[in-house]
């Protein structure tokens, strides 16, 4: 099971439902039973917590821990 984020035009709120992933692009319905969008979800990460191609131990998995960090 997955959270997804969904927006209700209509009431203009946002909300969250669970579901299994093969339900994703299902419609979903808000509490009052208007039909919701569902959102691009986005994390938060700490500042600085992720590796660009300009880092120094940017390889592929983005940060030292493998081999190909150091291949460079």
């Amino acid at each position: 099971m997955a959270i997804y984020e969904f927006y209700c035009p209509t009431c203009r709120e946002k909300f969250e439902q669970r579901r299994p992933m093969s339900a994703a692009n299902e419609p979903a319905t808000c509490a009052r039973g208007h039909r919701a969008e569902r959102m691009l979800s986005m994390f938060a990460a700490p500042r600085g917590a992720i590796a660009t191609a300009d880092s120094p131990a940017a390889g592929c998995c983005g940060g030292g821990g493998c081999a190909c960090a150091s291949a460079n």
